[in-house]
């Protein structure tokens, strides 16, 4: 399987189409069925307690997986998560940006299924795992 966007396209879609996010993420590598994303955490992302919220690393894992899947199959801007399950399994440290390292697991023509480990830059051991099902548009 072979990319249908590259780094540059990826980034230039999120830029342009999901303007309201862009700055929060950081797309650092793409392969086929892989890709690397930074989230950059600011206060704005800390719960009480002085760590990183949950719903910032939902965000960080449903944005990997759709950019991964845009990758293989072009820019299908109406793909839609249907399913999210995280685990939560480390305290993530509040001065770190996260790094998602994200694997599609399966690509079919309607569903695709992906695994997202979530690492505190710096860190070796990931905080959450997240795993995401996707809805993929039919041609037209």
């Amino acid at each position: 399987m072979s990319l249908k966007m590259n780094l540059d396209d990826l980034r230039a879609f999120l830029a342009r189409d999901f303007g309201q996010v862009a700055e929060d993420f950081e797309i650092l590598d793409v392969a086929p069925m892989h890709l690397v994303l930074r989230a950059h955490v600011h206060d704005r992302h800390l719960r009480p307690g002085g760590t990183v919220s949950g719903p910032t690393m939902f965000a960080l894992a449903d944005v990997g997986v759709y950019l991964a899947i845009l990758a293989m199959v072009g820019p299908k801007a109406l793909a839609v998560t249907t399913n999210c399950s995280i685990d939560f399994m480390r305290k993530p440290v509040a001065e770190a940006n996260l790094r998602g390292d994200v694997r599609l697991l399966k690509l079919g023509r309607v569903l695709a299924v992906g695994d997202v480990l979530i690492y505190s830059e710096g860190e070796e051991q990931p905080v959450a795992r997240a795993s995401l099902t996707y809805s993929i548009p039919p041609e037209r």
